[in-house]
Parts: structure tokens; C-alpha cells; sequence
């Protein structure tokens, strides 16, 4: 299924055409997106992974991830990228951003591990009528799908969700 998500998304523009990509390393039984990270690489793109920021301890920092990246495991276990502060791309600069979720509406809202990492990273993006970049993209299993999630003044909308089943925008 991973696979299948993975194909369907480098398939679409909103992935051809983005220079800086973020995604994550799938843990407790996430997607994986190391297909479309591979070909990321193929393609010269920039594939950044999210670490826990030392800065801001509830925020996300992005570093960069070639296939000779040291990783080390964070306090949550999630291996991470070992990379120094001057090496980390700021959040409003990446093209897409995947992000790893529990549970997802057609709204766009989507229900993570309940951390709030990627909202309060992402949260510029809610002062934005017409944003551009960076894409926020759930991955995500279809039957993650759901009815109806419950909303919060701070969480940041998805612009769409990839699942094996294909791209569903919103």
C-alpha cells in the first residue's frame, strides 16, 4: 500500500515540481514513504526529515537526508537526521512537506499522535488566505479515512491526502 501511495503522488505536478521535499521515517505503522524518497534522490531533489527542534522544544526542524545520513533515535524513539543548526532549512522554505497521521477527514484535518509538532511549526500558514508553499500533505492508509474530525483554533489544515487509493485534494 505504501508502495501503491508512493507511485500515485510522484505521478502528480505537486510532486514533480517541488525542489525541497520533507518527509519523515515511518514509525508505528506509518506508510513509507522511502519509495518516493529514493526517487526524490534520483531526481536531484532535496529530501529533508523532521527533527525535534533544540531551539524550540515543540517545534520541528527540517535537515537535510541523503542515503549516508547519520540517524539517531529521539526521545520518542523516531530516528532523526544528526545534523547541526546551520545545516537546518527553515519550515517556510520547503515546496511539500508529508506528514505522518492517525486519522484524516475530507476537510483536511487530520489527527497526529497528539503532540502538536507539525501545527505549531506550520502555524504561519494559517495566517495565509492563499498559500502556495510549503504543500502540506497527509500520507496515510485509506482506511485512516474518517467521517468527521473535531477541530482546534490552532490546527493547520492539509491540503490533501495520499493514500494507495490515490490523491484526495481539498
Amino acid at each position: 500500500m505504501s508502495e501503491a501511495a508512493c507511485s500515485f503522488l510522484a505521478r502528480q505536478r505537486i510532486f514533480q515540481t517541488a525542489r525541497r521535499i520533507a518527509c519523515f521515517l515511518p514509525n508505528d505503522g506509518e506508510p513509507d514513504p522511502l519509495p518516493l524518497i529514493t526517487l526524490a534522490w534520483a531526481r536531484g531533489k532535496a529530501v529533508y526529515l523532521p527533527l525535534l527542534s533544540e531551539v524550540r522544544h515543540d517545534h520541528l526542524q527540517f535537515a537535510p537526508f541523503t542515503p549516508n545520513t547519520p540517524l539517531v533515535e529521539n526521545r520518542f524513539g523516531i530516528p532523526e537526521p544528526r545534523a547541526s543548526q546551520r545545516h537546518m532549512l527553515p519550515a517556510r522554505c520547503l515546496d511539500l512537506v508529508l506528514t505522518p497521521l492517525v486519522a484524516f477527514d475530507n476537510a483536511g484535518n487530520r489527527l497526529g499522535m497528539g503532540g502538536g509538532y507539525y501545527d505549531r511549526s506550520f502555524a504561519f500558514l494559517r495566517q495565509r488566505h492563499y498559500w502556495r508553499k510549503p504543500c502540506l500533505l497527509g500520507m496515510a492508509f485509506a482506511f485512516q479515512r474518517v467521517a468527521a474530525l473535531p477541530t482546534q483554533p490552532w490546527d493547520v489544515p492539509l491540503y490533501g491526502v495520499v493514500t494507495e487509493e490515490g490523491l484526495t485534494l481539498v
